[in-house]
């Protein structure tokens, strides 16, 4: 069956039977590029733990778990200004951290139940949610400047809004830069904590600072290169798929 309208001056045909694209038609899940150095071990770890979960346990579960560890390492950070088992629990709640942020991703590819638009939104809106709770309880644990915690935060979401636009624009989502990911920021933080324990200070330059503030120092700096890097080596990418037209010759 087909319909036709009269459009400025045009006839124009419409079939009754074609289909209408939609929203859900249109959208193309981005490549995903993780290169970091426990990438190939965490991927085989993931999928032997997806094809283990209890069926009752879906994605949803596992994103809802890792944004509830992340407000309990946050508050964990608070409570190590007055005991240092909040360090130790902190490391507790990375790790649980770890399990549902990593495993949520790998459970719905391996089950078939993707959601790619769903997905993309649920998992990294509660990244930035998560990093609020973590930074923000550590410039509340006194181990940290909240000056240096809130820099630090600044400079993460600059770099996670980075990381979508250049997804939406290029295709592609990277999820490590410099062979460093997620899973090793994690590991690097619990490592940091059990320092702490031992050293809380460091010496730089003859003089004595936060370990944690240093580390915040030199993690903003490096976030803050990350993304003047990709910045620069996407806009060059895109202006390279889209140029300006060249000039007009005069008459």
């Amino acid at each position: 069956m087909e319909a036709r309208f009269r459009i400025t001056g045009q006839e124009v045909g419409v079939s009754m039977n074609a289909t209408v694209a939609t929203p859900r038609d249109e959208f193309k899940e981005a490549t995903r590029s993780l290169t970091s150095v426990l990438a190939p071990l965490e991927k085989r770890t993931l999928i032997w733990l997806a094809h283990r979960m209890p069926y009752w346990v879906n994605s949803d579960h596992l994103t809802g778990l890792a944004l509830i560890a992340m407000l309990l390492a946050g508050l964990s950070y608070w409570l190590a200004s007055v005991t240092p088992v909040g360090l130790l629990l902190v490391v507790v709640f990375l790790a649980v951290n770890w399990f549902g942020d990593s495993l949520d991703g790998t459970l719905a590819r391996v089950r078939r139940h993707q959601r790619p638009r769903y997905g993309f939104y649920v998992d990294h809106i509660v990244d930035a949610f998560g990093a609020l709770f973590l930074l923000g309880g550590l410039g509340l644990s006194g181990h940290m400047s909240p000056f240096v915690a809130l820099a630090l935060l600044v400079a993460y979401l600059l770099l996670l809004v980075e990381s979508f636009l250049a997804t939406q624009t290029l295709g592609k989502f990277k999820m490590s830069y410099f062979k460093v990911g997620p899973t090793e920021l994690r590991i690097l933080l619990a490592i940091g904590n059990l320092v702490l324990l031992v050293h809380p200070t460091a010496d730089v330059f003859g003089r004595e600072y936060r370990l944690f503030d240093v580390g915040g120092v030199v993690a903003t700096c490096g976030l803050l290169f990350t993304l003047a890097l990709a910045t620069v080596t996407n806009t060059l990418a895109l202006y390279a798929a889209e140029p300006l037209p060249g000039r007009t010759a005069r008459r």
